[in-house]
């Protein structure tokens, strides 16, 4: 029996071309579409195109293939939809890099950034002041108020730093157990590069060299009433502090205007708080009482300064044993970002216009 005739599935029997082929086989169209593949068509007979892209009577013996290519076609086009195509081939996979706090660098920059854009260049027009202060690289320990019921503040600021600063560097912000508890909005907490509010853990991310973002007020400023907006709370013990003293890394002070006007607190539902197990329970000027519209913030007009770095190196190696030490340095960066904050508001005028 004679050997059997391979047929490769992908081959293409063209006018002009060498090789066997058998009487009568359909030909495939020469064309390529749009998208740059070969047209999958059958051709007509006599032309080697199909009934789609077989030249009208007249038309210049330029081929199809070497016609300008659609603005759909255009070599940046591709390379945009390549990028996509391989982007989901990941994620679908699991071929992409995450740590072990479970921060997916290329999740936030390549989704979870361009969500917060609109938020954050049009909706809240944030005005970022002295980002170049933030060293271009090591560990630092990024301080700032906390306000606006819902912490909104850590999410622009970590974007802020990483649009806009040089080295588009990331704050790992510290958040607490109740954020992971949350449905949608633990997870992404985490795939954004967010932490447990432990000094361990804030101290390993700042022994890799990492900015940690701390907002000591916690949830007494962030649920703080409208008549004390802009009045930092207690810093707590001063934990931050003794993190940066064991590390031996500078504090940067920021100050974030705009996110007490972007929610603001009218009230307190304590009763109903205490039942559903959270801190508080705000009450806003649209909220409970347009249901879930009221959770949209104002468009408020933000403004977020980074101060000059304060330096920690100079005291003693156990510095951070001395509670009183440690009391006395958190409240003069409690005062420095109060004083900020004093300054921005002078700045700013009006809060929405």
């Amino acid at each position: 029996m004679a050997d059997a005739e391979i047929i490769r599935l992908d081959s293409r029997t063209r006018a002009g071309r060498t090789g066997p082929s058998r009487a009568g086989a359909r030909v495939r169209c020469r064309a390529t579409t749009s998208s740059g593949r070969p047209c999958r068509n059958y051709a007509t007979a006599g032309t080697g195109y199909c009934s789609v892209h077989t030249p009208s009577v007249g038309a210049t013996s330029r081929s199809v293939e070497a016609a300008p290519e659609s603005p759909a076609a255009t070599p940046r086009n591709r390379e945009e939809e390549t990028g996509i195509e391989n982007f989901l081939r990941r994620r679908l996979t699991g071929n992409y890099p995450i740590d072990d706090f479970g921060y997916d660098p290329e999740l936030y920059r390549e989704v979870l950034l361009p969500l917060t854009r609109l938020l954050y260049e049009r909706y809240f027009r944030v005005r970022t002041l002295g980002v170049e202060r933030i060293p271009d690289t090591g560990p630092a320990l990024v301080v700032g108020n906390h306000s606006g019921t819902v912490a909104l503040d850590a999410v622009i600021a970590q974007y802020a730093v990483a649009t806009e600063h040089p080295n588009r560097r990331v704050i790992r912000n510290i958040g607490a157990d109740l954020v992971y508890q949350l449905p949608v909005i633990g997870p992404l907490a985490r795939k954004g590069g967010a932490a447990v509010a432990t000094e361990e853990d804030a101290q390993e991310l700042l022994r890799r060299g990492e900015l940690v973002g701390v907002y000591p007020e916690g949830y007494k400023g962030v649920g703080k009433g409208w008549r004390e907006r802009y009045k930092l709370q207690r810093f707590g013990r001063g934990g931050f502090m003794e993190t940066a003293l064991r590390t031996r890394v500078p504090i940067i002070p920021v100050a974030i205007v705009g996110a007490e006007e972007a929610f603001p607190m009218i009230g307190n539902a304590k009763w109903l708080a205490r039942t559903l197990g959270t801190p508080y329970f705000p009450i806003t000027p649209t909220f409970p009482w347009l249901g879930p519209l009221g959770l949209l913030p104002l468009p408020s007009k933000w403004i977020i300064e980074f101060g000059s770095p304060i330096p920690v190196d100079d005291y003693p190696e156990d510095a951070a044993e001395d509670a009183m030490l440690v009391f006395d340095l958190a409240d003069r960066v409690r005062d420095t970002i109060q004083q900020m904050l004093y300054s921005l508001l002078q700045q700013r005028k009006g809060a929405f216009f």
